[in-house]
């Protein structure tokens, strides 16, 4: 008589125990991507902790052991969300196509100061509004914009202290990152901050980026902002060309501290590397 125990089948498995640290990240990461599927409103009454605990697949058990209030588990959510900064719009695949395609038009200018110019202000003219599409579209900023609202609605305490912390953390991120590709690009194409402003890279890319989410907020009771037009030459352009409010505000404050560097001499073997920047490795990389 063989008296062994057939070894259980898949069907008769238990599923392994999630650890509690296990459990919380299953969670968190369940919970973000239903924020980020639906969008935050100035609360987070829309998202049911069950459907939740559905999502992540862990033991209801499990789930309110290591969060015995929903309030509890919704205060690390806010600080999981808080901590994780959405993509800066720049580097959104179609407003980088944008300046692609502008910069490759523009390449035979590149060996006069005016067709530099004029390369620049075009480049603010379409990139500027691609780059708000790509913000105003995205639920993730929306999310983010949404959470700086419901940081404020936060009583005085712990809770408050630690997602303004993460908040600032991250905005740090958004402003470094956008600061880093507006000096690489003012640096390829001859530019520098103007002394006399006593600016950074860092305010500008804090004063553009307020700029672009003020508007952001605005356009859904002011469709204006983003559908109106005006034609005109302005920032020293040879051209009249439309212009969207969004493009007039990034290229305003853009060229208030940017200007021509007198100390950079255009010869051709500067011009030749320029283009060739350009040509082969594009402005993703900026």
């Amino acid at each position: 008589m063989n008296d062994e125990v057939p070894a259980p089948t898949g069907l008769g498995r238990r599923r392994r125990r999630l650890s509690d640290r296990e459990t919380e990240r299953h969670m968190l990461e369940a919970a973000k991507t239903m924020v980020n599927r639906t969008g935050l409103t100035v609360s987070l009454e829309h998202i049911s902790l069950e459907d939740v605990i559905r999502d992540a697949g862990v033991a209801r058990s499990a789930v309110y052991r290591r969060w015995p209030h929903k309030d509890l588990f919704f205060s690390d959510l806010l600080k999981e969300l808080a901590g994780a900064p959405p993509p800066v719009s720049a580097a959104d695949s179609e407003a980088l196509a944008v300046a692609q395609r502008v910069a490759i038009e523009h390449l035979d200018g590149l060996s006069t100061p005016q067709g530099r110019h004029d390369l620049c202000v075009e480049l603010f003219r379409q990139t500027a509004l691609a780059d708000f599409a790509a913000l105003h579209g995205s639920i993730r900023w929306r999310t983010y914009m949404a959470l700086h609202a419901t940081f404020l609605s936060l009583p005085e305490g712990g809770l408050r202290d630690e997602v303004r912390r993460a908040l600032a953390d991250a905005e740090r991120q958004i402003i470094a990152r956008v600061a880093g590709t507006y000096q690489r690009l003012a640096e390829l194409l001859g530019y520098r901050l103007r002394p006399d402003t006593g600016a950074t890279f860092e305010v500008l890319a804090s004063l553009v980026s307020a700029m672009t989410r003020g508007q952001s907020v605005m356009s859904p009771s002011s469709p204006e902002v983003t559908d109106r037009r005006i034609t005109g030459r302005p920032f020293g352009s040879t051209e009249a060309h439309d212009w969207s409010e969004p493009a007039i505000g990034v290229a305003a404050i853009t060229f208030s501290l940017l200007e021509p560097d007198p100390t950079i001499e255009w010869g051709g073997e500067r011009v030749a590397a320029v283009r060739r920047t350009i040509e082969n490795e594009g402005l993703a990389g900026l």
